[in-house]
């Protein structure tokens, strides 16, 4: 009923766009596209079209399955509102992240499109928004593309399943499944955004030749499987991955790595929701069923299944089987700040921190010593965590894709303002992405609010400058800024802190540290090695197991 009403209204606003150019909302330009006939409106120098449905509503029967292309509009589709968010909990109240959305579907499947008023064959970036796999929304104003289609990007932004209802496996729909496999589903629905933005990207203004994936958090994290997952190969031509955490994911019939299968995991939650079965399942109400397996402390992953995700991430790009695309990736300092569920326990003394960083490093604990140091144990409480998830995955990506010939340019973002330092939060997780997209006064209720000053909006010009740049021909240049160098071979990055600063070397040590525990954990089976880390770790097994 939903689609139905916007194609009524399309018609409507066809007539209108007929007889009148521009109405309250600006103009309204109709575009013809393979997807069929979408009106959009225009205001200023841009255009924007919202909540195209790119697959058909996965309900139902259709409850993970993979996604459906719709087929093409027999009339005109108004894309004047956005569509709903995917399902999801509400967010904790008083979070600098909570944002709700006013409505939550199943029937979510859709995108939205910001394009330059007189965009032809511009670079065109898909934005996949984060929120532990769990949250999130594509409408949300701080990924609104006003600022970078105004630069010259063509932006989408892209809602996809999230939770139970996106990543599930479960025996009975692997046997169902005709390639015997289950999980992914959110995954599958990125896949299927791309190919949509392949066949109808063009009418827009966008070139389907230069399309960068971009995201941030579980949305980086996506962009990584996307660059592991062989079904998204030569969809998109480069990468910008922010906050990302390269750790392991649920294989599907084995118990592996710290984690259970994830057939294994789906049974569970069938028995934990009361559902028992597939069937069961199917029959709950979305929203039910998301919020009984949340309590039920189910918690989404991709699924190493052989056939969407061949095997672990690190695997994938140990072999150089990933995608060949340039990328831009980089953390921010105080990614744990806005997260303390992440900060490692604080030792009643620095003996006592020191004591147990030996008693588990061995011959590491004097490096894991030097920057961690017991003279700040709040700092390292933070740092470490910090370090392990997102500081050593962006290093590792620009090492990983330099080492394929690619361009690949690493950041650190090290900002700070009033209302953030306030807070405690210099650097904080997704601070960064206000000032990438030009919304600095588009950020949610509670975020610590941005100075309205010249430097601010400089920061966020240059930002954005890099990113458009980065989208439009892989690499970040902007006129009159600092020049940002690719990562190898001096490991150079650029810090943004108050303004862009060219450096090198970030954290001397910092990489090959973790890498050594990765790799010595990985090769005792234990890959959870971003979480059992400082005070926290088993016995990192001795030298031997080292890194090739």
């Amino acid at each position: 009923m939903k689609r139905m009403n916007s194609i009524l209204a399309g018609l409507t606003a066809v007539l209108l766009a007929t007889s009148c150019a521009t109405q309250a909302g600006g103009a309204v330009p109709v575009i013809s596209a393979p997807a069929g006939m979408i009106a959009g409106t225009t205001t200023g120098d841009v255009t924007v079209y919202k909540g195209i449905p790119y697959a058909e509503a996965p309900v139902g029967e259709h409850r993970w399955k993979p996604p459906v292309p719709t087929a093409p509009f027999e009339t005109v589709f108004a894309a004047s509102d956005f569509g709903p968010a995917c399902i999801q909990p509400r967010p904790r109240e008083g979070s600098i992240y909570a944002n709700p959305p006013e409505t939550v579907s199943e029937d979510c499947l859709t995108l939205n499109i910001w394009a330059p008023a007189d965009a032809a064959s511009a670079p065109v970036m898909v934005w996949i928004h984060g929120g532990s796999l769990t949250a999130g929304y594509s409408g949300e104003p701080l990924y609104d593309g006003t600022a970078l289609a105004e630069a010259g990007v063509v932006l989408v932004s892209i809602n996809y399943r999230l939770g139970v209802l996106g990543y599930l496996a479960h025996p009975e729909l692997s046997a169902e499944s005709p390639e015997g496999v289950s999980g992914n589903y959110g995954l599958l629905d990125q896949i299927e955004a791309l190919r949509w933005v392949q066949r109808n990207i063009a009418a827009f203004g966008g070139d389907p030749a230069n399309v960068t994936v971009a995201g941030e958090s579980a949305g980086a994290l996506s962009v990584m499987y996307l660059m592991a997952a062989p079904d998204a190969r030569g969809l998109f031509h480069k990468a910008i991955v922010q906050s990302a955490y390269l750790i392991p994911t649920p294989e599907l019939k084995t118990a592996r790595y710290g984690h259970f299968a994830a057939e294994d995991v789906g049974s569970y939650i069938a028995q934990a929701t009361g559902a028992n079965d597939l069937a069961g399942l199917r029959a709950l109400d979305g929203e039910t069923l998301t919020a009984a397996a949340a309590t039920a402390g189910y918690a989404p992953w991709g699924t190493v299944d052989g056939r969407i995700l061949k095997r672990q991430l690190v695997d994938t790009f140990d072999a150089g089987e990933q995608a060949g695309v340039p990328i831009l990736a980089g953390f921010n300092s105080g990614e744990i700040r806005s997260m303390r569920f992440l900060m490692l326990p604080v030792p009643e003394s620095g003996e006592a921190y020191e004591e147990s960083i030996r008693e588990r490093y061995g011959d590491l604990a004097d490096e894991y010593l030097r920057l961690y140091p017991s003279s700040d144990l709040v700092e390292a409480a933070l740092a470490a965590p910090r370090d392990a998830l997102y500081g050593w995955t962006a290093t590792r990506l620009v090492r990983d894709q330099a080492a394929l010939g690619e361009a690949a340019y690493l950041y650190h973002f090290d900002h700070d303002y009033p209302a953030a330092s306030a807070l405690d939060l210099k650097g904080f997780h997704a601070a960064e992405i206000p000032y990438a997209f030009g919304n600095l006064r588009k950020t949610p209720r509670f975020w610590p609010e941005i100075p309205e000053t010249a430097e601010e909006q400089a920061l966020s010009d240059g930002m954005l400058g890099y990113w458009v740049s980065f989208a439009r021909d892989g690499r970040p240049a902007v006129t009159g800024a600092p020049e940002w160098r690719p990562f190898a071979p001096g490991k150079a990055y650029m810090s943004f802190a108050g303004t862009p600063r060219p450096a090198s070397d970030l954290d001397p040590g910092m990489f090959d540290l973790h890498e050594t525990v990765m790799c010595r954990q990985r090769a005792e089976g234990l890959q959870l090695w971003s979480w059992n880390i400082g005070v926290k770790a088993p016995v990192i097994p001795p030298s031997g197991n080292d890194c090739p």
